[in-house]
């Protein structure tokens, strides 16, 4: 078996899926870039992410006591707290409500604030051993509003303990815009309210989409955003995360993947030199020894180490760890399918087919979330961008005579749909899916337009 082939095997063998579906992930999977260090803070109370990003990996970090202790510098501050979730893409229905039980809340003239107030009063009356009416949630909203004097003592009392409550996947509280904008407002008005009381914190994370609607539309909500951080991804952060994953590959693995990679073992776990942090000589020469110096037979083509994460780039040019691991496993795959006896463990032509797979799973990602959007952009299939506004019009117009207030979707509708295709493109740039020139041409990031099946001249080609 040549290096390259042993090599390939490594990669394929190393934890790089990313998706998150409840438990604690693998201690050897953590890596802390410097800039989420801020978001893990007990004074970071919104945490605003891109879907990829980390924010159910850093909720479910949070919930484990174990990880807590490996969080470097953070790990001090969060040092004998009591972690509970708050919401989450696991239902737990005695410690919060699910979708369900908000319709039925909100169809009877609730008010969403009341009942995030009483899934904190839940969390504070279990930890201080106390007991309040609990049988369903409406019971301990109607408790919490007939006695308001016993819910603000049982917030009042001195406690022996610090808390920290977390909450995510609220896209998961209603599938209507507006409703999920008042639970989401809701919830920062109870968190606002949680920080009268000594030793009690709360952290909530946020999709963009989320953070830049009206959710903030409240009294006194500058005291929440004077503290939001935002989850993102440097290239010097990926790359870092990448290594960190392939040194904890199983054995023997992991031995041929760290000796590429500087490295210490700390609690047990392998994990990456600092200088593999950074944007350096050895975290470059590091992925070269996988992929070469270049992506084709000369520098003309670009350079690996930094072509296959600008293509990943999304709108904004972020590009998520999802991606990222995606398309370097697929790459691995194909460079072993396709080119078994090349010198290098990943063949430029399989990353730019690591490419094309990350987009397909980005496409379905947003599929997930926006059912409308891949009805409207695969009508965009077989168009050459950048290309005019008007071009793409028409192509939507023709499928949805009767504008975009007709397309079908029995979730997350547009938001702006009745401001005619003007509006819709304002979503999609708004999603980071599309983008508009200076020239006023309409472009697609090659992360979504390959998925899409757009071409590009001189860029990755889509699938057939």
């Amino acid at each position: 078996m040549t290096e390259a082939q042993a090599l390939r095997e490594a990669i394929l063998s190393a934890p790089l899926d990313t998706s998150h579906f409840g438990g604690a992930p693998d201690a050897a999977t953590l890596y802390v870039p410097p800039s989420h260090l801020k978001a893990l803070r007990l004074d970071a109370h919104v945490v605003v992410g891109g879907r990829g990003v980390g924010k159910s990996f850093w909720t479910a970090a949070l919930e484990s006591e174990h990880l807590r202790r490996l969080l470097g510098s953070a790990a001090s501050e969060l040092a004998g707290i009591h972690v509970r979730l708050g919401f989450a893409n696991v239902e737990r229905i005695d410690r919060y409500p699910n979708a369900d039980v908000f319709a039925v809340f909100l169809d009877q003239g609730g008010d969403p604030y009341d009942l995030w107030r009483a899934v904190i009063l839940r969390w504070v009356a279990e930890n201080s051993s106390q007991a309040i009416p609990c049988q369903d949630w409406m019971e301990t909203v109607a408790w919490l509003k007939s006695e308001p004097e016993a819910a603000a003592r049982l917030m009042q009392q001195p406690r022996d303990w610090r808390g920290l409550i977390v909450f995510d996947a609220l896209d998961r509280t209603s599938n209507v815009w507006q409703r999920m904008d008042d639970i989401v407002r809701g919830l920062l008005r109870a968190v606002l309210w949680l920080k009268n009381f000594s030793g009690l914190y709360a952290k909530v994370f946020l999709r963009e989409d989320q953070a830049e609607r009206t959710v903030f539309n409240f009294p006194d909500a500058s005291k929440l955003t004077a503290t939001k951080a935002e989850l993102t991804w440097s290239r010097h952060d990926l790359h870092g995360l990448l290594w960190q994953r392939l040194i904890n590959a199983p054995s023997p693995y992991g031995e041929r993947l760290r000796a590429i990679c500087p490295h210490v073992v700390q609690d047990g776990i392998w994990r990456v030199a600092d200088e593999m942090k950074v944007e350096s000589e050895a975290q470059r020469k590091a992925f070269e020894r996988l992929a070469g110096p270049w992506m084709g037979r000369d520098r003309r083509r670009g350079v690996p180490y930094t072509w296959a994460i600008s293509h990943l780039a999304d709108g904004q040019g972020r590009t998520s760890p999802r991606s990222f691991l995606a398309a370097i496993r697929q790459a691995a795959e194909d460079s072993t399918e396709r080119y078994g006896q090349y010198e290098l463990a990943l063949h430029f032509e399989s990353i730019k087919r690591g490419i094309q797979k990350a987009s397909e799973i980005r496409v379905q990602e947003v599929a997930e979330d926006y059912p409308w959007v891949p009805l409207v952009l695969s009508e965009l299939k077989g168009l050459n961008v950048p290309c005019e506004f008007d071009g793409v019009v028409a192509r939507w117009s023709a499928k949805f005579p009767d504008g975009p207030q007709s397309i079908p979707s029995d979730r997350l509708p547009p938001e702006h749909a009745a401001r005619g295709w003007d509006g819709l493109m304002e979503d999609l740039q708004r999603l980071g899916l599309i983008e508009t020139k200076k020239d006023a041409r309409i472009d697609m990031p090659d992360l979504y337009r390959v998925g899409f099946g757009l071409g590009r001249k001189g860029g990755v080609k889509p699938k057939n």
